[in-house]
């Protein structure tokens, strides 16, 4: 059994589909998921749920939501009780972690991160890949709470993190040429990310394409400069200075990558 919430949020099975939940059932699942193991207070919970927008009798509503998910969870016939524990003013959700999408991802981004400082550049690409995988879509996607809202911006910012870190091992490893449409997408998308920008302008200049690489820090000031009102970081212009003039620094070494 599966938990997922990196995608429509869901309880599924090896083969079956999604569990059908009414959408304040599903909300109450990501607030638990949210913190697996760990006491979520009813107060916490009736706000994750609901919001401003409180049924007459929040207390008994959520016990509602909590029946309501212990049936979902009983359709795929567990082998062990019910998860969803009643406590003193409030719920667990008593599950491996690592049943739950979120917290396998960052468990295997955590494997990552020990496999680069390791040496093992490799594994730790293999091991990124995992990890984004299992993002299936726009994280708590069919959550319309204020809680899901704020919860989605930063799960998305924590994938962005992924997939930077996966791209600056791949880039180590040399696959510039590769990872240039990658890195085009993801400036497009984060128009402003100096990160993002740095790794386009090397991977362009490492793959033979000095002018593309100095258009795309022309592009980036450009909006930094007339939308923000600020140049470019010292890094970013740093990198520009050097790619002006071939500057050999920049020639690919294979370094351990750190965090």
């Amino acid at each position: 059994m599966e938990i997922r919430i990196l995608g429509p949020v869901g309880l599924c099975g090896p083969g079956e589909e999604a569990s059908v939940m009414p959408e304040r059932v599903r909300r109450f699942l990501a607030a638990l998921a949210w913190r697996p193991n760990d006491f979520v207070a009813d107060d916490a919970a009736v706000e994750q749920v609901w919001g401003h927008d409180l049924p007459r009798r929040p207390r008994d509503a959520l016990y509602t939501c909590a029946t309501r998910l212990r049936r979902a969870f009983a359709e795929h016939r567990l082998d062990a009780p019910c998860p969803v524990i009643r406590r003193a003013g409030g719920y667990v959700l008593m599950v491996d972690p690592g049943r739950i999408d979120l917290h396998r991802s960052r468990r295997l981004v955590s494997r990552a991160r020990n496999a680069a400082r390791e040496g093992d550049p490799v594994s730790a690409v293999a091991l990124y890949d995992s990890a984004l995988e299992l993002w299936t879509g726009i994280p708590l996607s069919d959550l319309g709470s204020p809680w899901a809202a704020a919860a989605r911006i930063a799960l998305e910012r924590e994938r962005l993190a992924n997939v930077i870190g996966r791209l600056r091992i791949d880039l180590q490893l040399g696959h510039h040429i590769e990872n240039v449409p990658v890195l085009h997408q993801l400036a497009a998308d984060h128009p402003f990310d100096e990160v993002v920008a740095e790794m386009l302008v090397l991977a362009l200049y490492r793959s033979g394409r000095q002018n593309e690489a100095l258009g795309c820090f022309n592009l980036i000031r450009h909006r930094l400069v007339e939308q923000l009102g600020d140049e470019p970081g010292a890094t970013l212009q740093e990198l520009h200075r050097k790619v002006l003039c071939r500057d050999p620094s920049l020639e690919l070494r294979h370094e351990l990558v750190t965090f």
